[in-house]
């Protein structure tokens, strides 16, 4: 009874579950909801009760239809039974034909084995001897190709790498193989390139050295074959007859001797043709086309370069020849080479053969001593143009340049002139000469009209100018006397004039340009450069005596050289020339002070204690300007004297004021610009001391040498200003700082740090002047980068 009760009140807490349970067993559905719900409602024995219920309901159920078909079971059961053994039966007959067949199938399945990996490796070994066959055909040519580059046939080792490229290499199997070809194949076209390439410029070297002979052997030909300019050659067989002792004969004549008739040196041009061909098949045929070009136009230049191991009258005919020999090589290969050369480019190349043949005779010409050397040249350039006229070249007019026989001679003149005048001013010391002797004054001083302008002439005479003075009066008068006496000889010729222009030439060309060389070679000292002013002075005067002399010796009456007009130009161009050194002059004692001022950099900016003296720089900057001054006061006029002395100080205060400018100065304290008053003071007390004792007061400049140091002054005064904020005032900026630049202040107040004070240095008096003046500045400071 109390099983039931148990089992009733279990069966009542899970009825809810149990019927919903039961209702999913009896319509075959899941019954996976409700287990998953009870789980996750925490009432999984309710659950078990319910499923225990439904179980036992249902035995009673199996015993009530067992009960009801018991013997309908009973037949079942034999019935089943009976299956059961014929079901072992049929097992153990399974059983036994399976082993049957697994017996049999074990060596089939072997024997399929063994079909498949053959089959397999015949796949692989189809495509092995696929991929070799291919493999072979590149590898046989690649040996093929590299065969054709041994034996040196490099368009056939490029028709192959085409092949290559072309057929193969996209298509080989190999990937490693494939790899390493299309990794070759630019590598080996280089190679060829290269290899080509060296066949080339082995070819310029030889047809630069071979075509002196080919322009010979065709010069001599042309010689033969036309007779041509029959004039010009006796002409130069006279001049032979005459020419100057020792002239060797033999050595400016045509030797064609030994040369057979219409015969022509033969040249090879195989490889020009080769590696045409093969930059075309490169792909590179325009870059080789200019390639030659280039090469060939920078022989050119090369063959139109003069020996100057020996002279032009024993070298113009080699020289001649070789052009002559490259413009015969350039036609044949404009004729054969299928578009190596254009027209145009040919034409370049003469035209720049011409240019420059023509400005290298001409240059040549003023170098030849003898005139009968021109006829030699002038016949031998007239076979050069009729030779090349026959390759089908234009027609040429070079030898019209030795017709004109007056210029070559006066250009003879200024070369040998010229020569001279430089000798004299590399031979001068460029100091005052001294005249001991009369003879020695009369022949350097009176005969140029040198003399002194009160007469005194008292010896030992020390006069204002060098050596190179009556050196260069002297080759001026021998130029116009020689000049004179070659034009004395030509008829329906102004004498007068020609000598005039040609003396302003000579002047302005050889003198002048002379001087100036000097003066801006950077190879003198101030009393050299100042010297050399002098000198052009002295020689500026002296340009009416020169231009005296030659109206004298070609009859002109002196009159007429008092019109206007009249004189030389050439004057005005040597006092243009004496501001240029005094201007030098300038330049030259601005760097020499810069060498000094390098020290001011490296002087402490920060130091403990003010000096008492001046720095070392600026007392060799003192010694350095006395120097400049006591040599300027003996060949420099005072102005111009003035003019750099005052650039010399002007220069020193922008120098010291560029350095307070420049990162090298990061720092500075009122000590270091107590040092720089010091040096200011030194330096204008040497400005004032100068200014009075050496006469420029009488210049009346306006402007004194203390003046040309106002900015680092006032820059100076202003940093020991102890109310440097007055700076901003603009009528104390005016009146006391008026060279000042307000960006440069600034700049410069900025760097301007003054020493720490003491411990006790703010109880002290000085302590509480350097805090008014520090707070002065700073004001200055922000009202500074206000203003900017």
């Amino acid at each position: 009874m109390t099983a039931q009760t148990k089992k009733r009140g279990a069966t009542e807490n899970g009825d809810g579950v149990g019927l919903g349970l039961a209702a999913f067993i009896a319509n075959n559905e899941d019954v996976g909801p409700v287990v998953r719900h009870a789980f996750e409602s925490g009432k999984p024995e309710a659950l078990l009760h319910s499923l225990q219920n439904i179980v036992k309901n249902k035995e009673v159920e199996i015993e009530e239809i067992c009960r009801l078909h018991y013997e309908e079971f009973i037949l079942a059961v034999d019935e089943l039974r009976g299956v059961l053994v014929d079901a072992d039966e049929l097992k153990g007959t399974l059983s036994d034909e399976n082993l049957r067949l697994q017996e049999v199938a074990s060596a089939l399945l072997l024997k399929l084995d063994e079909l498949f990996e053959i089959y397999s490796v015949n796949s692989n070994v189809g495509e092995a001897l696929a991929t070799l066959k291919i493999c072979l055909q590149v590898t046989n040519l690649c040996k093929v190709c590299n065969r054709d580059i041994t034996e040196a046939k490099l368009l056939s080792a490029l028709k192959t790498l085409e092949l290559i490229e072309k057929d193969y290499l996209q298509n080989i199997p190999l990937k490693l193989l494939k790899k390493v070809i299309h990794k070759q194949v630019p590598m080996v076209k280089l190679y060829i390139e290269k290899k080509v390439c060296s066949e080339f410029n082995e070819w310029l070297v030889y047809i630069r050295r071979t075509a002196k002979d080919i322009g010979q052997v065709a010069i001599n030909q042309t010689s033969l074959t036309h007779k041509k300019d029959q004039g010009i050659c006796a002409r130069q067989r006279e001049a032979e007859e005459s020419s100057l002792v020792g002239f060797d004969v033999n050595a400016y004549t045509l030797d064609v001797e030994h040369m057979a008739e219409e015969a022509m040196l033969e040249f090879d041009l195989v490889p020009v043709y080769r590696a045409h061909h093969i930059h075309i098949g490169l792909g590179l045929g325009e870059k080789f086309r200019e390639y030659y070009y280039n090469n060939r136009l920078m022989q050119l230049n090369l063959d139109l370069q003069i020996s100057t191991s020996q002279p032009f009258v024993e070298s113009y005919q080699p020289f001649i020849a070789q052009v002559a020999g490259f413009f015969i090589v350039e036609d044949r290969v404009f004729r054969t080479a299928d578009g190596l050369l254009s027209e145009s480019q040919v034409d370049t190349m003469l035209e720049t053969a011409i240019s420059k043949l023509t400005l290298i005779l001409e240059e040549q010409f003023s170098r030849i001593h003898a005139a009968n050397h021109l006829l030699l040249i002038k016949g031998y350039v007239s076979l050069f143009g009729a030779t090349l006229k026959k390759y089908g070249y234009r027609s040429m007019s070079l030898a019209e340049i030795l017709d004109k026989t007056r210029d070559k001679y006066l250009e003879l003149l200024l070369s040998d002139c010229r020569k001279q005048l430089n000798e004299a001013f590399s031979r001068d010391s460029y100091e005052r000469m001294v005249i001991k002797k009369q003879n020695e004054y009369d022949a350097n001083i009176a005969a140029f009209q040198l003399d002194p302008i009160d007469g005194v002439s008292n010896l030992p005479y020390v006069a204002p100018f060098s050596s190179s003075v009556p050196n260069a009066c002297r080759i001026v008068r021998s130029f116009i006397e020689e000049l004179v006496s070659y034009l004395s000889l030509s008829g329906g010729v102004n004498v007068y004039d020609v000598v005039k222009s040609y003396l302003d030439k000579f002047l302005i060309e050889t003198l002048n340009d002379g001087f100036l060389k000097l003066i801006h070679g950077g190879s003198l000292e101030f009393p050299q450069v100042v010297q050399i002013a002098g000198n052009i002075a002295v020689l500026e005067q002296s340009c009416d005596m020169f231009l005296w002399h030659a109206a004298r010796l070609c009859g002109v009456p002196r009159c007429l050289l008092e019109k206007p007009h009249s004189g030389l130009s050439a004057r005005a161009v040597l006092k243009a020339s004496q501001n240029a050194a005094y201007n030098g002059s300038v330049t030259l004692v601005n760097s020499k002070i810069d060498e000094f001022m390098l020290q001011l950099t490296s002087i402490n900016w920060t130091p403990d204690e003010a000096p008492e003296h001046a720095n070392d720089y600026m007392n060799e900057v003192i010694i350095y300007l006395h120097e400049v001054v006591s040599s300027g006061q003996q060949a420099v006029p005072r102005d111009a004297l003035f003019k750099v002395v005052s650039g010399a100080l002007s220069h020193i205060s922008d120098s010291m004021t560029t350095v307070l400018l420049s990162d090298r100065v990061k720092r500075f304290n009122a000590n270091a610009v107590a040092s720089i008053d010091v040096d200011l003071r030194a330096l204008e007390g040497f400005a004032d001391d100068t200014y009075r004792t050496a006469g420029f007061l009488d210049l009346r400049k306006g402007t004194s040498f203390r003046e040309c140091l106002a900015e680092v002054r006032q820059l100076t005064n202003l940093l020991l200003s102890s109310q440097p904020e007055s700076f901003a005032n603009p009528a104390t900026r005016e009146q006391s700082y008026g060279a000042l630049d307000h960006k440069k202040v600034a700049i410069i107040c900025d760097k301007f740090k003054d020493a720490p004070d003491s411990l006790f240095g703010s109880l002290s008096g000085r302590g509480t002047v350097q805090s008014a003046r520090k707070k002065s500045l700073d004001v200055l400071k922000r009202r500074l980068k206000d203003f900017s």
